[in-house]
């Protein structure tokens, strides 16, 4: 069965780095697009990135609140799934979830249909 099970999530302080890992089974992981999403409390969920099947040319993609700051990457061969989060800020404190595209609705607008626990990351002084 389809697992995705997040991990790298904590406690940082503002400015500095997380790095978050997904490690992706039971379903061949170099043919699906991916994202990272994120749920803050009391907030509705929001997208973050997102990342095309291959990890040779990948297309990359990102919410504008994280360009810049924050890089999406997979290794095929591991089947894992990353994102580097740098200069980290209080906003950026939310659950992160990866997430399996299931279709494509439109310019960063994508449906999942499997999704991981999450991890949460805090960032707080």
């Amino acid at each position: 069965q389809v697992q995705l099970v997040e991990s790298g999530g904590g406690l940082v302080q503002p400015g500095g780095s997380l790095r978050l890992s997904c490690a992706a089974s039971g379903f061949t992981f170099s043919r699906f697009w991916m994202n990272w999403v994120r749920q803050a409390p009391g907030k509705e969920l929001e997208w973050v990135s997102a990342i095309s099947p291959s990890d040779r040319d990948s297309d990359r993609r990102y919410a504008e609140s994280v360009k810049g700051r924050f890089t999406i990457s997979r290794d095929n061969a591991k089947n894992t799934l990353t994102l580097q989060m740098n200069s980290l800020k209080p906003e950026d404190t939310a659950m992160y979830f990866c997430a399996r595209v299931g279709r494509i609705k439109g310019p960063n607008q994508y449906e999942y249909d499997f999704w991981g626990q999450g991890t949460q990351v805090t960032v707080s002084s």
